[in-house]
């Protein structure tokens, strides 16, 4: 083999080296991803089984259903799929269809979307929602006490519930699950987290208890405080499931 050639071998296998090391670098959460990143290609229709489908309402909460009849008319346009027994989707690129558009043959064709944007579209909606509602700012009065020196203290006691073991149904990249995890590790409360996007059986507990209450198809978290099922976080609604289930009143 003459040296040219030579040459010519080694700097193709550098080369593939190259391409194979950079195709496994996954986001770290500074830099943006290349766009032309796919997923498989992946169709679901209304019977496809293992579904987990999450849509956005106008505030920004998420909420969970199963089959895609069950989605509503606002949230149809914009869905995130996880086939609970695949991987594909769950980190840091997601299937999202559309299902106001249906094939001929009765599918829904999912396109890939990157974590963040998904996630940038959950706040955008959210801070859209927060600035219809928020009223505007009364005139302050020379001389008024600000807010801080005009409030009174409370003498509600903290609530504390060491004895409870609470569980929290949600998912990784949902921000208000973990709001609620730390909220309640901070009350003294022992969680037990069940991801419903990466159990089945988690998914189907939760959807099981939703029922049962009536909150069938809620947002999440779903927190079940001895029996006291609450959909989405709210510390005023926890703090008073807490007490409920401190004075013995909760199932």
């Amino acid at each position: 083999m003459n040296r040219a050639a030579l040459f010519a071998i080694i700097a193709l296998f550098t080369l593939q080296n190259a391409a194979a090391c950079s195709s496994k670098k996954e986001d770290d959460g500074t830099t943006p991803l290349a766009t032309t990143e796919e997923l498989p290609a992946l169709a679901i229709g209304e019977d496809t089984p293992n579904l987990l489908l999450t849509w956005i309402d106008e505030k920004g909460d998420m909420h969970v259903e199963l089959k895609p009849a069950d989605v509503p008319a606002e949230g149809r346009s914009l869905v995130r799929v996880v086939v609970s027994d695949r991987e594909d989707g769950t980190k840091h690129l997601f299937y999202v269809v559309d299902l106001t558009k249906k094939r001929d043959d009765g599918t829904y064709a999912a396109r890939t979307m990157t974590r963040r944007a998904w996630e940038s579209e959950v706040e955008k909606r959210r801070s859209a929602y927060l600035a219809k509602i928020a009223p505007p700012p009364p005139p302050s009065p020379t001389g008024a006490p600000s807010a801080t020196q005009g409030a009174k203290p409370t003498n509600e006691p903290p609530v504390v519930a060491s004895d409870l073991t609470v569980i929290v149904y949600g998912a990784d990249w949902c921000k208000p699950c973990h709001q609620a995890e730390d909220y309640l590790r901070s009350k003294g409360v022992r969680v037990v987290k069940k991801d419903v996007e990466a159990s089945p059986e988690a998914a189907r507990e939760m959807s099981d208890k939703l029922e049962k209450s009536g909150q069938r198809g809620g947002s999440i978290p779903v927190i079940d405080i001895r029996g006291q099922i609450l959909v989405g976080f709210s510390t005023r609604a926890v703090d008073r499931a807490l007490a409920k289930a401190s004075s013995g009143t909760a199932l």
